[in-house]
């Protein structure tokens, strides 16, 4: 049976491929789709969702906006990476899906509640508010879910500050109360999606496939790579929200490891870092592990599959 997955997310253009991968693999079912504010303000990043909803074709899955800021902090957006849009680059369609009336938090609530416990997978692949707010209105959900697969931190590299990761910077109390929950986590953090490297070759194998979807993905890899080689000296571009989703799809494409994680709330040049104790065996009740080691060709043979899958698509 496929995973059932609720994806929350800011696209963003590595949310975006997120998306068209949970769509594309057969896998996992891609239930519920939440926005929250990130990479740009909510209202940018909710409409960005649905054109990418309309560019995959994808339809009977609820989107829902969800919270427009942190629950303490101030705003923070990433434009040096994602433009003024969240995804510049492409021309995007205009929606065609309406948005769940719902709040997103409301929505991750029924959604889980609604399904036998075990049944529903959390997949953040941003900051963590909707995922925080979720569990604080709605406590039994942390015993119903599945595991969370995260895209955020990093046990050893930063990049929103020396040592914080962007989605964890940006609401590091709700990731507190994530990482400290009851639920299992799994932290596919920068270790890890550094290693997702869009390679020339990764490029060539995309535009093989020949179809408006994956068009799309090599006209955001093609933005994506000149702000990370401007902003971060990155040759190639990282993917990082893909690797989240793929985890779930097929765990053999990386190597995890078992380590109690916590978040920084306090440290005046380390706030909002993901801090991983290696220093012994993790504990028999250790929920929390860490990304390590991604086999990069299993990944992008996920990430081509589920565009050959997706094949054309009419907008």
């Amino acid at each position: 049976m496929p995973r059932k997955i609720i994806l929350d997310c800011d696209p963003g253009h590595d949310d975006a491929i997120a998306m068209l991968l949970a769509h594309g693999n057969p896998d996992v079912e891609l239930v519920a789709v939440t926005t929250v504010v990130g990479n740009q303000t909510l209202e940018k990043v909710t409409r960005n969702a649905l054109s990418v909803a309309r560019i995959a074709n994808i339809t009977g899955v609820p989107f829902a906006a969800g919270c427009p800021r942190p629950l303490v902090r101030e705003v923070e957006t990433a434009p040096d990476i994602h433009g003024e849009s969240g995804i510049d680059g492409p021309v995007m369609p205009e929606p065609a899906l309406e948005l769940d009336e719902r709040h997103a938090v409301d929505l991750i609530i029924d959604t889980v509640m609604s399904h036998e416990p075990g049944e529903i997978t959390l997949v953040p692949t941003a900051g963590l508010t909707n995922i925080a707010l979720a569990v604080r209105k709605e406590p039994r959900i942390a015993e119903r879910v599945r595991e969370v697969v995260l895209m955020g931190g990093g046990y050893h590299q930063g990049n929103w500050s020396p040592v914080a990761e962007f989605n964890i910077k940006i609401d590091p109390e709700a990731a507190h109360i994530v990482f400290n929950e009851r639920w299992p986590v799994t932290m596919v953090g920068l270790d890890l999606t550094h290693q997702a490297l869009a390679t020339p070759e990764v490029v060539e194998r995309i535009a093989k496939v020949g179809t408006g979807p994956a068009k799309f993905v090599n006209e955001l890899l093609d933005f994506f790579g000149a702000m990370y080689l401007e902003a971060q000296g990155f040759a190639h571009p990282p993917v990082h929200d893909p690797c989240a989703v793929a985890y779930v799809i097929d765990p053999r494409v990386m190597t995890v490891r078992k380590a109690p994680v916590d978040i920084e709330l306090t440290g005046t040049l380390t706030l909002g870092m993901t801090v991983a104790d290696f220093r012994a065996p993790a504990p028999a009740d250790c929920r929390t592990q860490v990304a390590v080691d991604l086999d990069h060709q299993r990944f992008w043979n996920l990430v081509v599959d589920a565009l050959e899958r997706i094949g054309e698509v009419t907008v």
